[in-house]
Parts: C-alpha cells; structure tokens; sequence
C-alpha cells in the first residue's frame, strides 16, 4: 500500500491523540489493500482513496475494499471516528473510464449486480455507527459527490471542485441520489443533476452539500479540531444519535414519533454510558470514553 501524505498538525483543541499525531506504536495499517490506504492511529481510522494516477476513480475493486474496510472498522471497538480522503490531485474523480466501459457490455442482470455493489458500499457508509469525516479537495465529480454526501461531516479546501456530471454522459447519479438530495435537497438537484456543471466549493457550501470550507493549508488542522469534539462525545450516544435521525428524519411528528424518541432517551438515560456521562458531568471529571490525551490536565 502507498503511503498517505495526509498529516495534520496539532490545535490548542486536540493533542497528539488524533489524526494530527505522528506516527506512534498505537498506529496501525489495516489488512492490504489494491486501491486503498487504511491506517488506524489513536482510535481514528483514516481510509485514503489510493489510486491517484486516476483521480481515485471508482472500480469494481475499490467499491468492494471500500465496503468491507468500512464493514471492519464499523466492528471494531477500538474506532471511534473515520476519515474518507484521497490521495494525489483529487479527492475522487466518479467512475473509471475503462470500468465504465467494461458495464457498456454488460448486459441488464449484470449492470444490476454492479449498480447493486456500489449502493450497497454508499449504504454502508451512510450508516455507519461511528462519525464520518469526508476530507475533500481537488476533484469530486459524480460518485465522489455520493461519498461527501454518505459522510456525517464535510469539510472542503476552497480549491475543492465538484459535479455530478452523470448527465453529461446519458446517464443519471441514481445510486447516489439518495444521499445527495438528502443533502442538497430536490431543489438543487433539480438543476446540477440536469446541467452536470461544476460548482465550486462556496457553491457546496451554499447548498448544503459540505458543512465548512478552509483554506487548503488549514484543512487537516478544522478536520483536528473536529476530531477533538467527536472523541469527548460517547461512542454509545453517537450510534444512537445517527439511528434517531434516520428514524425521525422525514416523517409528521405524530403519536408514534413522540412516544418512539420517548423510549429512545429513556434507554439511553438507563445505559451504562449515560449513567457514566450524567456522574461524570455531576462529579466534574472527563467520562471513561474520553481519550486519555483529551483529558483535562
């Protein structure tokens, strides 16, 4: 596996427990992958987009490798958050041109299993337990929107670009229009599904599709800052937090709502990470979860 170049420094929010540190005997590599870079450091996973020469476009063995390291990292306790990246000029350029003509010969039940495959990757990632952080710079046209769209958080350089550019070549972003119009809402989608342009990072954040924009040179270090709010947080308290919105989110706020998020807060209040939480707040002290390096000194 190549090596990521992404290295972010430290803030007066976040000590050297995150994504920022340098590399410790806590960091380690995920199992090797053909078109992705994973390391684990101090309980973040960074995921790196590692095919560069192509702008990190999608294949059929990216999609597969996204979806079982993102599987893996869901399973594994010791992951509180997860950055999606890409390594190079780009952070993904959509599909690969030889894949793509690959699925022109296809044949209908074999573009459905290969449509499928990625849908079930973007499912993944858009429920993921724990926070995700897309990392965002250069190119994101077409599937790279779907990916910045699936992440909890967005955070762009102001250079970033980006497209869903389907149109452009008769085709549509189906797979990703669920999570995109979730961000963007059918409005917007109305017009950048259609027309295909590019839009730039100002206009993404205009629209909703990222949270924030920085400087190029600022991005890993918001991205530190980020990381320093998601890891105090209770892991328990998150994956419950991303189930509540995807129950609550687009249904009347009737009888069955009100008395489903009733016992929801009731399970958490009766949790050992609530009951630690409240002792904590009341005793003024960091809860367990919190990461050593986090602590108050």
């Amino acid at each position: 596996m190549a090596t990521t170049k992404t290295r972010t420094k430290g803030t007066k929010n976040v000590k050297p427990a995150t994504a920022g540190a340098a590399r410790t005997p806590k960091a380690r590599r995920a199992a090797r992958c053909e078109t992705l870079d994973v390391e684990v450091r101090n309980s973040v996973a960074m995921v790196a987009l590692a095919r560069p020469d192509v702008h990190n476009a999608f294949n059929a063995t990216l999609i597969d490798e996204l979806n079982r390291t993102l599987r893996a990292l869901d399973a594994d306790d010791t992951v509180r958050a997860v950055i999606l990246l890409g390594q190079g000029r780009s952070f993904c350029a959509g599909a690969d041109l030889g894949w793509m003509k690959a699925m022109a010969a296809y044949g209908h039940a074999e573009n459905v299993a290969d449509a499928a495959a990625l849908a079930a990757m973007l499912a993944t990632l858009a429920r993921l337990s724990k926070p995700t952080i897309a990392r965002v710079h250069g190119p994101a046209f077409g599937g790279g929107v779907g990916l910045v769209a699936c992440c909890d958080i967005a955070i762009a350089a102001y250079d970033a670009t980006f497209s869903l550019s389907e149109a452009k070549l008769g085709l549509i972003p189906a797979t990703i229009s669920p999570y995109v119009i979730e961000a963007i809402g059918a409005r917007h989608a109305r017009r950048y599904f259609l027309s295909a342009e590019r839009f730039t990072a100002a206009e993404a954040f205009r629209i909703g599709l990222v949270h924030e924009i920085v400087p190029g040179g600022e991005l890993d270090a918001r991205i530190n800052e980020m990381l320093g709010s998601l890891l105090v947080a209770g892991p328990g308290a998150q994956a419950a937090a991303k189930a509540l919105i995807r129950a609550v989110a687009h249904r009347p706020i009737d009888g069955e709502v009100i008395a489903d998020t009733a016992e929801r807060i009731a399970a958490a209040r009766a949790s050992a990470e609530g009951r630690e939480g409240v002792a904590a707040f009341l005793d003024k002290r960091a809860p367990a979860w919190t990461p050593a390096a986090l602590k108050p000194e």
